[in-house]
């Protein structure tokens, strides 16, 4: 058996297709385009290619970006006099701050900062609270472009067994309750879960998102399951070469599983696809406008 590759990007590429062909029909009805605002505090290199791919992004669906980028020295006052800015920027209908901030800047305090209804990349406390009581909410990105990867592949996941490893706030646990919400029954996990293996082999979906290179083996799987890797770990290789590694040990895995997301080329391309769908809809929302259907 080998497991079929879920293709991310191909996917991501079709979403991202989609915002921007619905970009002019909210422009006509506002007589603006939708703006995201990302700020980036210090020089932190994965930070800055992150922001440079999310500009890019931005500007290919026809939504306005707002760059700001200061120093590390910025003090958390300052940056949350810059985010209380935003959020009264009638321009913008997306804030992004980019992560991790540095040292001394409390991220939960910029981030309880932003407007819920600005809140592009669903951190927001009330975004969250939404999600767990089955509300209408602004969604982390990577989490729904998982859920959006798995209902492409298995259309209904009613009744199915899913298993998230990894409990942050980013990802597990508000990939736990999407699945929740579509009725499957969810285990979350973590990496001091007693005997992991055994609770990875009850999963019909595994959701990795641990942060622990190939932690979990393709002995562990359930045969016929679908495997979402979130996991992007850079490891130092031969000659200086960086490795790029998921959390499933993807060639013992591709033997068992029916489905896999690679690394890189899975999920990691369906989170700036997810950010600019989410600034559409916070848009929408905020203009008074029904969000655009097949998004």
């Amino acid at each position: 058996m080998s497991a079929e590759r879920i293709d991310g990007r191909a996917f991501a590429e079709g979403l991202r297709g989609r915002v921007a062909a619905a970009v002019p029909a909210f422009a006509q009805a506002t007589g603006r385009n939708p703006g995201l605002a990302v700020v980036l505090v210090g020089e932190d290199p994965a930070s800055q290619i992150y922001v440079r791919s999310k500009h890019k992004a931005t500007l290919e669906a026809g939504m306005e970006s707002f760059e700001h980028r200061l120093p590390d020295t910025t003090s958390q006052d300052e940056l949350v006099a810059l985010v209380e800015q935003l959020n009264a920027d009638e321009r913008v209908d997306g804030i992004l701050v980019q992560l991790p901030l540095p040292k001394g800047v409390d991220d939960k305090a910029v981030i309880a900062t932003i407007e819920p209804a600005k809140d592009v990349d669903g951190f927001h406390v009330v975004n969250a609270g939404k999600l767990a009581v089955g509300e209408d909410a602004l969604v982390s990105c990577t989490p729904l472009g998982c859920l959006m990867l798995l209902k492409d592949r298995l259309s209904s996941l009613s009744g199915l067994e899913a298993v998230v490893v990894g409990r942050s706030n980013i990802v597990g646990k508000p990939m736990a309750q999407l699945l929740l919400r579509e009725n499957c029954t969810v285990t979350i996990a973590h990496s001091r879960t007693s005997d992991l293996a055994a609770v990875v082999g009850r999963g019909d979906i595994v959701v990795a998102a641990v942060g622990q290179p190939e932690l979990i083996k393709g002995a562990w799987l359930k045969p016929g399951a679908v495997v979402i890797d979130v996991g992007m770990n850079r490891l130092e290789g031969e000659g200086g070469k960086t490795r790029l590694l998921g959390d499933v040990e993807f060639a013992t895995a591709s033997e068992v599983a029916s489905a896999i997301t690679p690394v890189p080329g899975g999920v990691g391309p369906m989170t700036i696809a997810v950010l600019l769908r989410n600034t559409l809809v916070a848009a929408s929302a905020r203009a008074g406008l029904r969000p655009p259907e097949g998004l």
